[in-house]
């Protein structure tokens, strides 16, 4: 069987003329295929060999094109600039800041963080400078850089999202909005604004008609019924790509003290324990809508990223490992590119989505 490998260009582009930010889309170009003699281009869903060694780790989110699939996660990563001495930020894919609100934030109270096994529990309270301090005094810093930065949105009524949105629209240096819907809405007793669909698309559509120069990522709950339901909800009131999930709800108990190992009575689990929950939900969610699907659960190594990629996931963030591990990105990355040429992948879209059922 003869190889034909043809070339899809993989240098960041951005928009001439419209004044954002925004990456363009992926140049339009053939998949690699393989051809049998007499038989003709085999055009199926396995990826394709690589006989090169050269393996292309571009991905598309929405309009956003990415280096590569490997992305950090909101609230793990600081605001990036914190990273910058153990790695080239301009590697990554991407860097999903700090979590931003209306107004600045002194968060919970300490400890804030216990280890669990094979995870960890943290009660931040979602601390932050304030949308207007990032724009003054981190965003700057951050502009240099040619890796993609995402602002994590939150808030607790629908205009604190949209007026997050709006002051932030106006600075240079953002390719796009990460909506953290996982927050009581206060003007509706509390309710989580993700755990229903019709406050989803509330919030969603409200963020979507601020957000004007920019895509509008959307962060799931993982505590919902049908994660489809939401999903849909999501795309259907403006989303261009959503993270599936945020941490899960959790406790941990001194027995001595018969107090909680956190400030707060509770946080939120991550980490590896997680992953096999999540990577269901990501698949559910690639299911159910036509945005590109960021995974986010437990990613320490570079076949994790693969797990999220075949279940449907365009991408994925990496969150706790920087915890432990503040290379973890990097060294994910290296990883996933010689895993990739292990395996004979010449693109790693290839791979998206490629789940075989199990015979009956």
């Amino acid at each position: 069987m003869a190889v034909i490998l043809t070339h899809r260009p993989d240098a960041l582009q951005r928009r001439p003329g419209d004044g954002t930010d925004q990456l363009s889309g992926r140049s339009q170009g053939k998949l690699c295929t393989l051809q049998e003699p007499g038989v003709g281009e085999i055009r199926g869903t396995l990826p394709a060999v690589n006989v090169t060694g050269a393996v292309d780790l571009s991905v598309d989110i929405g309009a956003l094109r990415l280096r590569n699939p490997v992305l950090v996660a909101s609230g793990t990563f600081g605001y990036g600039i914190e990273f910058s001495h153990f790695g080239d930020l301009n590697r990554l894919g991407g860097i999903v800041v700090k979590g931003l609100s209306r107004e600045p934030m002194e968060g919970a109270p300490a400890p804030r963080i216990c280890e669990t096994p094979s995870g960890m529990l943290n009660a931040i309270g979602l601390q932050n400078i304030g949308a207007r301090a990032f724009v003054a005094e981190k965003l700057p810093l951050l502009r240099p850089y040619q890796t993609a930065i995402i602002a994590n949105v939150f808030g607790y009524t629908v205009e604190d999202y949209a007026e997050v949105i709006r002051i932030l629209e106006d600075a240079e240096g953002l390719a796009a909005y990460e909506l953290n819907i996982s927050c009581p809405n206060t003007n509706k007793g509390g309710v989580q604004f993700g755990n229903d669909p019709t406050l989803v698309a509330e919030v969603v559509a409200a963020a979507r008609k601020a957000a004007i120069r920019r895509p509008l990522w959307v962060k799931l709950s993982p505590l919902v019924a049908d994660i489809g339901i939401i999903a849909r909800a999501a795309e259907e009131s403006g989303a261009a790509a959503l993270t599936v999930a945020n941490t899960y709800p959790a406790m941990s108990v001194d027995i001595h003290t018969r107090r909680s190992k956190l400030g707060n009575a509770t946080g939120g689990l991550s980490g590896p324990a997680i992953r096999p929950i999540t990577l269901r939900l990501v698949r559910e969610a690639a299911k159910s809508v036509k945005i590109p699907v960021i995974g986010l659960g437990g990613i320490e190594i570079p076949d994790d990223v693969l797990e999220y990629l075949v279940v449907g996931a365009a991408a994925v963030q990496v969150g706790t490992a920087s915890f432990s591990d503040p290379t973890a990105s990097w060294r994910i990355l290296d990883g996933l590119e010689e895993l990739a040429k292990r395996n004979n992948y010449c693109d790693v879209n290839n791979i998206r989505g490629s789940f075989l059922e199990n015979s009956a």
